[in-house]
């Protein structure tokens, strides 16, 4: 999992992860000033990947050119996807609820507005070639590969508790791969996404041994990803928002529908970034048939009753997208509880308020 330390970033290190990105995007200073569509700038949370297939897809297919806007894909600068959209730097970015409602509760004003999984796709793992690890009982007093996260330690102490353990384990952090951490002998486990680090260990090895939260007492959805805006932003371009949300919901019902389309389409637009073939076809299967991000089936059959439609709405798929609010409270209150919130700070921060962090507003527009 790629949860990203809370830090503050110089506005200069930013304005170069846009320049980098624009140039990355091949968007030239003629062809810019040639199309007057406005244009969005979003930037991603991580190397690109099946999280992100919606957003490619829509660019490809020219979803968004049929809402009458133009999206620059940027790559994650060393700021991060939510500082960068805090400092608007990038206009919307790929987040969680979870880090949206750390960074307000570091004064930013970032809210979510499109919550792409609706299962947790969150794992915890070791190498199947260390036996000793059965449950996560078992991670107790090893050592974690992390990045930094406190959210992370939180989640990992609940699991390890209710397992029998003592909730006890060291960390190292990590800036690159925890596969080759844990290969290394450095560290025992790691946090990964099912979707793409997991089917990565199915094709290519090295083999895991993997437990999730939800099994293990960790209530609600950690794993609620979509994408962020800043409040003030939102609040000027409305009709932009609302035109990305149902431009982008769009081409994620697509990539459904149409999962190996949809994964040469992330692979061709996400370079010179080397995205393995084979491995966004296992991820784009895995996730269809988990219903990771929703009923599988129903979206697909949406979007085919309506794929000629230019302005296809999301909620025109069943309102694919939407934030559960109920889940995203529950493990926010968790996080508050074990004590993720800095609350010596000053101002103290409020409990995170999972209505006021995220909008089903543009989902269910009509």
């Amino acid at each position: 999992m790629r949860k990203k330390i809370i830090k503050a970033a110089s506005v200069a290190v930013a304005v170069l992860a846009l320049t980098l990105g624009l140039a990355a995007c091949g968007q030239s200073q003629t062809s810019a000033a040639q199309n007057t569509d406005p244009t969005i700038n979003v930037m991603l949370d991580w190397t690109p990947n099946t999280n992100h297939v919606g957003l490619y897809a829509a660019k490809a297919l020219g979803y968004y050119k049929d809402e009458g806007i133009n999206v620059n894909i940027l790559p994650v600068s060393s700021a991060g996807a939510e500082q960068a959209v805090e400092t608007g730097v990038a206009n919307i970015g790929f987040s969680t609820l979870s880090n949206v409602a750390a960074f307000d509760a570091k004064g930013a004003h970032l809210q979510l507005i499109l919550d792409l999984t609706q299962k947790d796709v969150a794992i915890w793992c070791a190498l199947a070639s260390n036996k000793s690890i059965k449950t996560p009982k078992d991670f107790s007093g090893k050592t974690f590969v992390t990045f930094g996260s406190a959210e992370q330690k939180a989640v990992l102490r609940e699991m390890i508790k209710n397992a029998g353990g003592t909730g006890q384990f060291s960390t190292i952090t990590v800036g690159t791969s925890t596969f080759q951490t844990l290969e290394s002998g450095k560290g025992t486990f790691g946090g990964f996404y099912a979707t793409w680090e997991g089917v990565e260990s199915q094709l290519y090895g090295p083999k895991l041994t993997c437990f999730k939260s939800v099994d293990w007492g960790v209530p609600g959805n950690p794993t609620q990803l979509g994408y962020a805006v800043n409040t003030s932003w939102e609040q000027a371009h409305e009709k932009e928002v609302q035109e990305f949300v149902d431009a982008t919901a769009r081409g994620y019902a697509y990539a459904i529908a149409n999962p190996i389309q949809a994964a040469h389409l992330l692979v061709q637009g996400a370079k010179p970034t080397q995205v393995p073939i084979k491995l966004a076809e296992a991820s784009m299967e895995d996730i269809i048939n988990n219903n990771y991000w929703g009923n599988s089936k129903q979206i697909a059959a949406a979007w085919e009753k309506t794929k000629s439609d230019a302005t296809l709405s999301a909620s025109e798929l069943g309102g694919f997208g939407n934030i559960n609010f109920s889940e995203a409270q529950n493990y926010l209150d968790f996080l508050w509880k074990n004590g993720v919130y800095d609350t010596q700070s000053n101002p103290s921060p409020a409990q995170p308020n999972a209505q006021t962090l995220g909008t089903n507003r543009y989902v269910d527009a009509k």
